[in-house]
């Protein structure tokens, strides 16, 4: 079982134009997407998709359209009552994959609800590999509700993935190792964030092919307590640090239709290949795969087993010592 706590979850409606965005002009759409979202919901609909046993934990009402869409997607969840249904995120699709995001902040919940969700994720977490907190936090709830839930869980058995971003990120940063989880997922941004570095920078020297700014961010959160880090770059593949080694992702070329859910994927490829039992390397190839394969589907539509092609992605292992980057929190 892996559980997934999406604290601010939403009802994602992709718009596909049927030419270029033009600010101020009518445009008539070619497709209208409407799924269940939130980064934790994403995850769980991907390893749902490959046959994995997962349960998702939200905030939701009886009634709420977003509970409706997980209940025709199959998954199972468990919704805590709140006060206000899930927000809609909308996302303009270009025909060349060029995405214009509007998302909503998300309806505000109070103690009782955070009390709630907290202690359904303890409870579910004693009985499963993996716990995902993944995704922004509401309105109302402390930045460093995420580093709460870390230390809660310790004690549970479970082992910890963490993707989120801006100041839920850096408080739980700022708490590293007691809160360090065993797995982060940032892009070249939130990665930017956590070390004090430039995340142009970042992904520029990857795409270009020097890689040693990225892994020495990397491994400067290993050396605070986090147990891997899985970097994802866009076009530049990712990475993977662990306190045993480095390696490199880089992806086959794609055509992109929808950046949606792809870094939701790529989490999702990891935790998947690690279930099989398969090693560092192959997590990292298989978390390529699944966010390659993400950015070529429409909207957000994610993939399943059947679309995704671990064996176009090349996996480099890196030299054991990479100067490790002075850390900023």
């Amino acid at each position: 079982m892996i559980v997934t706590l999406t604290a601010n979850p939403s009802l994602d409606r992709t718009v596909t134009l049927s030419g270029p965005l033009v600010r101020g002009a009518v445009h008539r759409t070619a497709e209208v997407l409407v799924d269940p979202g939130g980064k934790g919901i994403n995850v769980a609909r991907v390893l749902h998709a490959a046959g994995e046993p997962v349960l998702a934990i939200l905030p939701g009402n009886a009634g709420d359209p977003l509970l409706a869409a997980l209940e025709k997607h199959g998954i199972d969840c468990l919704a805590v009552e709140t006060a206000a249904p899930a927000r809609t995120n909308t996302t303009v699709a270009e025909p060349d994959g060029t995405t214009t995001k509007l998302n909503e902040p998300g309806s505000a919940y109070g103690p009782r609800t955070r009390g709630e969700l907290q202690a359904a994720v303890v409870a579910r977490a004693g009985g499963a590999d993996w716990t995902v907190l993944s995704g922004s936090l509401p309105p109302s709830v402390p930045d460093d509700w995420y580093a709460d839930l870390v230390c809660a869980l310790r004690a549970t058995g479970t082992r910890i993935a963490v993707d989120t971003s801006e100041a839920p990120l850096l408080a739980l940063a700022a708490r590293f190792p007691d809160a360090a989880p065993d797995l982060v997922k940032p892009n070249s941004d939130e990665l930017a964030q956590l070390t004090g570095s430039d995340a142009v920078t970042l992904e520029a020297a990857a795409v270009a092919g020097d890689i040693d700014p990225v892994v020495a961010a990397a491994r400067s959160l290993v050396s605070r307590g986090v147990g891997a880090v899985l970097a994802t770059l866009g076009a530049a593949g990712a990475v993977l640090i662990t306190a045993d080694g480095a390696w490199r992702a880089v992806a086959p070329a794609v055509t992109a239709r929808s950046t949606v859910g792809a870094g939701d994927s790529s989490l999702a490829g990891y935790l998947i290949a690690e279930r099989e039992g398969l090693g560092p390397s192959d997590r990292l190839r298989h978390a390529v795969a699944y966010g390659c394969a993400a950015v070529t589907l429409p909207g957000t539509e994610l993939p399943g087993p059947g679309a995704v092609d671990p064996a176009a992605v090349e996996i480099t292992e890196l030299p054991s010592r990479t100067p490790t980057l002075p850390h900023h929190l």
